[in-house]
């Protein structure tokens, strides 16, 4: 038996308010992959991963459709089981006094800290433990989140998505506010998971982002993709000036890609 997709779109387009956010967008990605999909800001980026966790609906067209899995009828609670999501809107509500174990406990709940009505089991703590631990940062379990760096914060959210074991982490603009430093340390993290083999869907602006283990890169912009390929074969000088509208040089060193 053929194992479904991760994620499948098929001529899937959102309107958000009056905009169409995306535009007739048809692509698979696999179980396991590494893969980036990179533009500009509002090329759609963001509305697409929120397809993907069924906070955005597509337009209901005959052959249109967004399936994970294989699926489109998931429960959200039932699939945010499977995928792990960390994006800036979780970071803009990680600001209140919220321990970094309960951060990673409330993934358990898809909600940010823990409240009384949830109940906490010794084997959630233990695999809390687990997913910090592995972010390298269990020194931060009984530290509240108001008193860690953007960086500190940002591993707490990614042992949150982690915490489920999941079989695919979906980044959205993972080096947002970070420092230099903070992103240095983020992409040696990213590349530790991706050789563990959890699949890695990055999307970005930042083509400094890309970690050498980014295998495939989709190229969006104004809702619609134009290039999607491996790595190298995408990411050129005339393709990345065409996609940022100026004139871009472009260097690659041991897989790492930056522009100027």
């Amino acid at each position: 038996m053929i194992n479904p997709p991760l994620i499948e779109f098929e001529h899937v387009s959102i309107i958000r308010g009056n905009v169409t956010a995306v535009r007739d967008v048809s692509l698979k990605i696999g179980v396991g992959e590494h893969l980036a999909i990179l533009g500009p800001n509002g090329c759609g980026k963001s509305t697409l991963v929120k397809a993907i966790s069924k906070e955005c609906n597509p337009v209901v067209e005959e052959g249109s459709w967004v399936r994970v899995f294989g699926r489109d009828d998931w429960n959200v609670f039932e699939l945010r089981k499977m995928l792990g999501i960390v994006s800036s809107d979780l970071m803009e509500r990680c600001t209140r006094m919220v321990s970094g174990r309960e951060i990673v406990l409330s993934g358990f709940f898809s909600t940010i800290g823990i409240w009384g009505y949830q109940e906490v089991t010794p084997e959630m703590i233990r695999s809390a433990d687990r997913a910090l631990a592995m972010m390298e940062i269990p020194h931060l379990a009984d530290r509240y989140t108001d008193e860690m760096s953007s960086g500190e914060a940002r591993r707490v959210l990614l042992a949150r998505a982690l915490v489920h074991d999941p079989r695919a982490l979906i980044l959205d603009e993972p080096s947002t506010a970070l420092d230099l430093s903070a992103q240095y340390e983020l992409r040696g993290i990213l590349r530790k998971l991706a050789r563990s083999g959890i699949g890695i869907v990055m999307v970005t602006h930042h083509l400094s982002d890309l970690i050498p283990e980014i295998e495939r890169v989709i190229l969006m912009s104004q809702g619609s993709v134009v290039a999607d390929g491996p790595s190298p074969e995408v990411l050129t000088a005339s393709r990345l000036s065409a996609l940022f509208g100026r004139p871009l040089e472009l260097l690659e060193r041991d897989g790492y890609y930056n522009l100027w």
